[in-house]
């Protein structure tokens, strides 16, 4: 059933060019909401959304709020005290979260809820797209665009709403999840959550809240934190089904070459081939896998609807190839992401060699991991280190790009800090040859370096023949 939303009445959206709220604006549009936002800057979301019907202004302003709005949603990269905010709360007009939005938009659906500290974007884009194969049309909220439809949200027809759940905030506590999917539990976000005790403690609250309407839970047991938690769940009266490669799983993954079978309660499915690379993908598959079977759906028509699967957008994301140098950019920002992204490439590489440019995101992230960023990166032949990438945070002693870089252990002609954006494709370019595979990794604006990346290594192929 979909939600009544008319009470919204006229939205306006602070950060509407972000992933999430991005998708909050479609979903809420294709429900016949009139939906205005702002931004900093221009992007392609915001374009695109302009393109649908939305009023989107570029700056922050009290001004946009003028024009007859009823209900703000505030982005969680909004500052409480922006101009807009409490121009709003000065108003009396409702001021929603991101998080209080979407439980809004998915109440009534069966909703399932991806959550963990990796994974969570793939894996709901992996059911989304199975769920799709099979026929059914499912509403769905992402937090990248899917490579099938190059949207990251939207209103469909059936009962199922997928959503990726995020435990940045806390917000992942506030959706009506019949079904949730945990990947992993790793410590991350704490500048938010203080400790890692209290990020295990949300997460065993998602799985009851999901236990008190009736659901299930599907864990990933390979890790240790997924591991406790499906411990914690079942001790506490949820049905937990666990995944993994672990021989106590209840869906079993065992690899083959090519590809994997999957083994649930003595039941083999054989024949799961996917067009992503990598093992953490497997695992992703598998949880989307199990979620599909709880929700009632085939296990032959869920493993075939996941071998159409091929991507979103800056998740292993191929973006050209020039002067035999392959291109990739990806959104790992953790050093667990990192490694499983590495370990992908080198699947993909073949005899070539991986050169990867690495910018981190908050300084929190960074003093807190630089060494096992360090060792992440140095699965790569080579690596050029960025500054950290934290706009208005204060600095943390140590937590520099320069630190990171030391704390690569490859080659000291291998390893390059280079605090110049400007000069990162060209120090990346100098040390790719044809059959190497270059990827720009991070959470920030890195992805942008791409097409530079590729303009520079199609000169200078040009340059060599001429």
């Amino acid at each position: 059933m979909t939600p009544d939303v008319a009470w919204l009445g006229r939205v306006h959206i602070l950060g509407i060019g972000g992933a999430g709220m991005s998708g909050i604006a479609r979903i809420l549009m294709s429900q016949g909401v009139s939906v205005s936002g702002c931004d900093a800057r221009e992007s392609r979301r915001t374009t695109a959304l302009r393109a649908v019907g939305a009023t989107v202004e570029i700056g922050h302003s009290p001004t946009h709020l003028a024009a007859g709005v009823d209900t703000v949603i505030v982005s969680t990269a909004i500052p409480t005290d922006a101009p807009e905010v409490l121009e709003a709360i000065e108003l009396g007009l409702p001021v929603l979260s991101r998080g209080t939005a979407l439980a809004v938009l998915t109440s009534g659906y069966q909703t399932v809820a991806v959550a963990g500290t990796h994974g969570k974007t793939t894996t709901t884009s992996m059911l989304t797209v199975a769920l799709q194969q099979i026929g059914v049309d499912p509403s769905f909220a992402i937090g990248s665009e899917l490579n099938e439809s190059g949207s990251n949200a939207h209103l469909g027809t059936g009962n199922e709403f997928v959503v990726e759940a995020d435990e940045s905030d806390g917000s992942f506590l506030l959706l009506p999840a019949t079904v949730g999917i945990v990947t992993n539990v790793e410590p991350d976000h704490l500048n938010y959550w203080g400790t890692f005790d209290r990020i295990e403690t949300a997460f065993l609250e998602f799985a009851v809240g999901i236990r008190d309407r009736g659901g299930f839970i599907v864990v990933c047991i390979d890790d240790p934190g997924g591991a406790r938690l499906a411990v914690a769940a079942a001790a506490a009266g949820v049905d937990v089904q666990t995944y993994g490669l672990d021989e106590s799983a209840d869906v079993r993954i065992e690899l083959r070459e090519p590809g994997f079978d999957l083994v649930r309660r003595g039941v083999r499915v054989s024949g799961f081939e996917l067009q992503v690379p990598g093992l953490h993908n497997v695992r992703n598959a598998t949880a989307a896998f199990t979620a599909g079977l709880g929700l009632g759906f085939g296990a032959t028509e869920l493993r075939d609807g996941l071998a159409t699967f091929t991507g979103t957008r800056r998740r292993f994301d191929f973006r050209g190839v020039a002067d035999g140098v392959r291109v990739y950019d990806d959104y790992a920002h953790h050093p667990t992401e990192i490694e499983a992204t590495l370990r992908a490439a080198r699947e993909v590489v073949g005899q070539g060699r991986i050169i990867v440019a690495f910018q981190a995101h908050h300084y929190y992230r960074t003093a807190m991991f630089v060494n096992e960023f360090g060792a992440a990166l140095g699965l790569a032949d080579a690596a050029v280190v960025l500054e950290v990438f934290a706009p208005g945070e204060e600095l943390i002693p140590g937590a520099s790009g320069q630190s990171m870089a030391a704390a690569v252990p490859l080659p000291a002609e291998d390893v390059v800090f280079e605090p110049s954006w400007s000069a990162v494709a060209g120090e990346l370019v100098a040390r790719a040859r044809p059959g190497d595979l270059v990827m720009t990794l991070g959470a920030g604006d890195i992805g942008l370096l791409a097409p530079e990346v590729l303009e520079l290594l199609r000169r200078r192929a040009s340059e060599s023949v001429s």
